[in-house]
């Protein structure tokens, strides 16, 4: 077993968990490769150093596979529960929107994106599972820490999935159209990035921000 640092405690890392790990990181190369129609089990498992049997073992379709890649994806937007649940709520959206906005120039991430685009027509279940694992995620988890704010009355929010789904809309902007359409484009700049999100801390809680006591 190894010891992993993810910057806060050490935590003990089985040796399974690893490989799992490994896996799932040598699947998504090849995905973004060759595409996930034409990626087979048994290409990822040569690739990996692994016989199938191995693979199958931890995953048990190439959908399954998928899925743990864009839920890995997706725990990159949002860190921890604990992250998202902790501080003041313009601390916390404003740390949740500069991730989020770096994300979106994200390489990896927007060409996994492009494939899933590129291949929903043909695999459906593709576009399903990529959602579910990844989009619908973050609205929930933003959702649930809503929810709790408005509870402690910390922000007036009657609606908090439509107000998760303002709050996502209005960081992610264009920026996704963007590097879907002009892939070359530049990431933005610190100063940019921290322009961007102040405007949308401004707007959310001049809609949603408690009154003052």
């Amino acid at each position: 077993m190894l010891e992993h640092r993810s910057g806060r405690a050490a935590r003990i890392v089985p040796r399974g968990e690893k490989r799992r790990r490994q896996l799932a990181a040598v699947a998504e190369r090849m995905f973004l490769e060759h595409g996930f129609s034409a990626t087979t089990m048994q290409m990822i498992a040569s690739e990996a150093g692994a016989s199938k049997e191995t693979l199958y073992r931890h995953f048990n379709s190439k959908e399954s596979l998928f899925a743990e890649i864009v839920r890995v994806r997706a725990a990159q937007f949002l860190g921890s529960e604990g992250d998202l649940a902790a501080g003041p709520p313009r601390e916390v959206l404003a740390a949740l929107a500069t991730n989020i906005v770096a994300r979106m120039f994200d390489p990896f991430g927007m060409s996994l994106l492009r494939m899933v685009v590129g291949e929903t027509a043909r695999a459906p279940e593709l576009g399903r599972i990529f959602y579910r694992q990844g989009p619908a995620v973050v609205l929930e988890r933003i959702t649930r820490y809503l929810r709790k704010a408005d509870k402690s009355g910390l922000i007036r929010c009657g609606d908090p999935r439509q107000a998760a789904k303002l709050f996502i809309g209005a960081t992610v902007a264009d920026f996704h159209l963007v590097r879907l359409m002009l892939p070359a484009t530049r990431p933005l700049s610190e100063s940019q990035t921290r322009a961007h999100v102040r405007a949308v801390i401004a707007m959310f809680f001049a809609r949603y921000g408690a009154p003052a006591p």
